[in-house]
């Protein structure tokens, strides 16, 4: 992105109460997009001294005239294409406030330069050629300025030199975009007669529009109001990494919204953990004293050892975001293939990434066209509304609660292939009848874990029949119970002949017997417990379904005992003979089973004795964040 810096301004302009207004100027392409960026910057004064002059030189070199739009096209590629192929932010000031003028591109290949650009804006200008008129190109920018949920627009009518500022070819494109846009749901503040060449309408009115009464515009621009300051949002400060420094965890991140401070209670999501932020860290004073500001990246410290990943969203306490598996959301699509119902794709919002699945298509329509008609799928620059179902909770908030939250982009195949707006959280969920009310635990995840010394796990023994899972499982609750934990166990037996004794022994039935399990232990453990499962589960997949549903607190464990040795045991893994024909069930288990790829503890009871194989197992607990590492010197001296 390139950035044109205004030049230092007399001390009795500078204020630091002046609000600012970020504005994208988007149109199609040769309707003088750059040539009226060139022009604000002249009339405001925001050229630093001697620029205009040069180029002009520069011009005269070359042997071509002088364009207001050099002053943009700072690229040589661009100068020799004669457009524009990136975003360029340019700062100016007007009698009122301070403006972020985004230039964005306006070809059709470079739409997705456009979004990022526009994303970024509280209001925009739409410009077209006063020859040509509206274009399909400027219906699809409309669209998208809808899209991304700018409602403030001020249409230019660029070049009314070339119609010898005809009021009534004017009247004819401002009725015509006024009607797109209000059909959008967007008002126009205005639509302004211009000549950005010769300075018509830009900053001041002039005799070759004598029958315009409308604002310049310059004066459209003190027009529009700014978006709500980011540091008067709630707190939103996305997780961009862990660090370890000495005996510190640090917590890295840009404040996105809000403000932070040492000793504020936050909640991180979407596990809903609560902590205490202990310090932030800076560099190179640390830590760092005062209150830190959207738009600061930062490190905090936590009073607490909590298991963050990147991605998590840290807030407030009581202002939070909302932890999801559905989102509702208007995207504008820019892959070859359309986007159709039941695809895969991956959602990001922020740092976060998720697998996901569009359940639900609606609205998709192509913004190019006057009267839009409602397809089943969204084509390429199309836009449309759609319902995703995720793999993992995220944290997000609709986008007119908080853009910097509010946003999502779609990767397939490890491209980006559309973006857009989050309209609500829990699409979908209106069908769960209106009597079933999810009540809450009166206790809070800190609580919990204050009194257990750990926090909420699954921790999910797989193997082969009679590897000895059940008798770690039995080992590891016994010893989390000595240190004063909460552990249950969950045998998979024990439940097939209670919960789960509906269910036979087909690959349906055996996955919904894994869904049942999985969503037990993680209730569990989302109320402080550690739920020990010890289950065969002898799909990859299933057990992938189960890390789903538990998420980050999902911790497998592969007991590898070898074949041979599991048919010396009886059922339960215990190391007597068995006598022939007792394991009836290990012969069709054990051709099916699939044995983990990436575990996060891998044991052979054969070689290993109960006792070390469950303390490997409780080390790896305290590695990953369950178990309190300060409990290890307690369990050490008992």
């Amino acid at each position: 992105m390139n950035m044109i810096s205004t030049p230092a301004l007399p001390a009795a302009r500078v204020s630091t109460t002046r609000p600012q207004l970020r504005i994208v100027i988007v149109g199609h392409v040769d309707h003088g997009k750059s040539t009226l960026v060139g022009r604000l910057l002249h009339e405001t004064g925001s050229l630093p001294e001697g620029k205009l002059e040069m180029l002009k030189a520069v011009s005269a070199r070359r042997g071509m005239p002088f364009e207001w739009s050099f002053l943009l096209d700072a690229l040589q590629t661009e100068r020799d294409q004669g457009i524009t192929i990136d975003t360029t932010q340019i700062r100016f000031r007007t009698s009122s406030r301070e403006v972020v003028l985004i230039d964005a591109p306006g070809h059709a290949e470079f739409l997705r330069n456009m979004i990022t650009g526009a994303s970024q804006a509280d209001g925009a200008v739409l410009i077209i050629d006063a020859l040509e008129g509206v274009r399909d190109q400027t219906r699809r920018h409309g669209y998208l300025l809808h899209l991304l949920g700018i409602k403030q627009v001020a249409v230019v009518v660029n070049k009314m030199d070339r119609v010898e500022f005809s009021a009534a070819r004017f009247a004819e494109i401002s009725e015509e975009i006024s009607a797109h846009l209000n059909g959008l749901g967007v008002i126009p503040h205005a639509v302004i007669p211009i000549s950005a060449r010769d300075g018509d309408g830009v900053a001041a009115r002039t005799e070759r529009a004598t029958w315009y009464v409308g604002p310049t515009v310059v004066e459209a621009l003190d027009a529009l109001e700014p978006a709500r300051p980011l540091e008067e949002l709630p707190l939103r400060l996305p997780v961009q990494a862990i660090y370890k420094f000495d005996d510190r965890r640090i917590v890295a991140g840009r404040i996105e919204s809000g403000g932070l401070a040492a000793g504020d209670e936050i909640v991180i999501m979407p596990a809903g953990k609560i902590a205490k932020i202990r310090s932030v860290e800076g560099w190179p004073q640390t830590p760092v004293a005062g209150r830190q500001s959207a738009g600061r990246s930062v490190g905090i410290t936590l009073d607490r050892e909590l298991f963050v990943e990147r991605g998590d969203i840290i807030a407030h306490a009581g202002s939070s975001p909302r932890d999801t598996r559905r989102l509702r959301a208007r995207v504008f699509w820019l892959h070859h293939k359309p986007l159709s119902k039941d695809d895969a794709i991956l959602v990001r919002v922020g740092p976060k990434e998720t697998r996901a699945t569009v359940v639900a298509i609606e609205k998709a329509v192509d913004p190019g066209e006057l009267s839009s008609v409602e397809n089943k799928s969204i084509g390429r620059n199309h836009v449309g509304e759609i319902d995703i179902s995720l793999a993992t909770p995220i944290a997000a908030d609709p986008h007119i609660d908080n853009p910097r939250t509010g946003r999502l982009v779609i990767e397939v195949g490890g491209r980006i292939a559309g973006g857009g707006l989050v309209l609500s959280v829990d699409a979908g969920q209106r069908a769960i009848p209106v009597d079933i009310v999810p009540v809450e635990s009166a206790l809070r995840p800190d609580e919990r874990s204050a009194r257990y010394h750990h926090n909420g796990a699954v921790v999910w023994l797989t193997g082969l029949p009679a590897s000895g899972k059940s008798t770690l499982a039995r080992a590891l609750e016994r010893r989390l119970f000595t240190r004063g934990g909460s552990p249950v166990l969950l045998d998979g037996d024990t439940l097939r002949a209670g919960l789960n004794s509906d269910l036979g022994f087909s690959a349906v039935d055996r996955s919904e017997n894994i869904r049942r399990l999985a969503e037990v232990a993680t209730h569990l453990a989302r109320n402080g417990h550690v739920a020990i499962v010890a289950a065969v589960s002898p799909s990859r997949e299933d057990r992938a379904a189960a890390r789903r549903i538990a998420d980050s607190v999902f911790r497998e464990i592969y007991v590898a005992t070898p074949p041979e040795v599991c048919e010396s045991r009886d059922p339960k893994g215990h190391y007597a003979k068995a006598r022939s024909g007792t394991l009836p069930s290990f012969t069709g288990i054990g051709n099916d089973y699939q044995p983990p790829l990436a575990s996060e503890l891998t044991i052979d009871t054969s070689t290993r004795s109960l006792t070390d194989a469950t303390d490997e197992i409780e080390r790896m607990l305290e590695k990953t964040g369950i178990l309190f590492d300060e409990l290890a010197d307690l369990a050490a001296n008992i």
